[in-house]
């Protein structure tokens, strides 16, 4: 992994940093103590693309780890994807970004750490009960935004099951990330940070700095488990502001185009609760009564 003096490989003016929970303190009395130069893992907390172009921006922006987990995949595939781009230089973490809640009551939570697969479209306590069996770790996406994610009041009441908050989301707007920033605060949550990359070239354009070497997949997953120093920390600069536009933008055709073309014109999702994968067990916990493409929530 990378130590702090890898930071002036990006200008310092190009930098932002946000929720430390590091115990460093930089003064000591009255004098200035020296500099120590301690390892650091940067970890980019949530991106959706992985290919060779993103593995070569990722390197290059100084990230040690990824954690990839795409809409609508089911778990072994991530984990083959994940295992095939990751190398000495870079750590890509499987998770699942899990859709719980029918569409008027729905929830995202980004779990890492699972060894069994886990549908989209079951209640959300089904989902945490599910996170909670397997010991995996449950961080909370971009909270309040919209109507997909964890509310404060939501985080607030299940504090002691959730492991981190996002402080920091290059697709969101200034005013989005400020509100993120203060529902952390306000739960005493742990904080994190991620590109939130939808687009190759958003990838390492934010990420979650961990104090110490963190080495492999379980490496960074125990890091969000036992709430591990941390720093958020983001690019800057006018060409930062412009990924986040573009992201943002992005929103548009995920919600038109791409969901169209999944739920009518691809057939059935491999997440769905329904497909023989998950053999039955989730039947019950099911939002929806049949396909997705019917939308009847029971």
């Amino acid at each position: 992994m990378r130590p702090p003096s890898d930071l002036a490989a990006v200008p310092s003016t190009g930098l932002a940093r946000t929720g430390s929970l590091s115990n460093d303190t930089p003064l000591l009395g009255d004098e200035e103590r020296p500099p120590v130069t301690r390892p650091r893992t940067r970890v980019d907390a949530h991106v959706k693309v992985l290919d060779d172009d993103v593995v070569a921006l990722a390197k290059e922006r100084g990230i040690d780890a990824l954690v990839y987990a795409p809409h609508f995949t089911r778990l072994p595939t991530i984990r083959k994807r994940a295992a095939r781009f990751s190398d000495d230089d870079l750590t890509v973490v499987p998770a699942r970004e899990v859709f719980t809640g029918d569409w008027g009551n729905r929830r995202h939570i980004l779990v890492l750490g699972l060894d069994e697969p886990v549908p989209d479209y079951i209640t959300f306590e089904a989902a945490m009960a599910e996170a909670d069996r397997q010991d995996a770790v449950v961080l909370a996406p971009h909270p309040g935004f919209a109507t997909i994610s964890l509310t404060r009041p939501e985080i607030a009441a299940h504090s002691t099951r959730i492991d981190a908050v996002e402080t920091y989301n290059t697709k969101l707007l200034p005013h989005q990330n400020a509100r993120t920033r203060r529902i952390a605060e306000a739960t005493d949550q742990p904080g994190f940070g991620s590109s939130y990359a939808h687009l190759p070239g958003t990838v390492g354009e934010a990420w979650t700095e961990f104090d110490g070497d963190y080495d492999g997949v379980d490496g960074v997953v125990d890091a969000f488990r036992e709430a591990r120093p941390r720093t958020v920390v983001h690019r800057g600069g006018i060409g930062h502001q412009l990924r986040g536009l573009v992201e943002f933008a992005h929103l548009a055709y995920e919600n038109t185009w791409e969901k169209l073309d999944r739920q009518f014109l691809s057939g059935d999702e491999p997440t769905l609760p329904s497909n023989v994968a998950y053999e039955g067990r989730f039947n019950d916990v099911s939002v929806y009564s049949g396909t997705l493409s019917d939308y009847r929530p029971k």
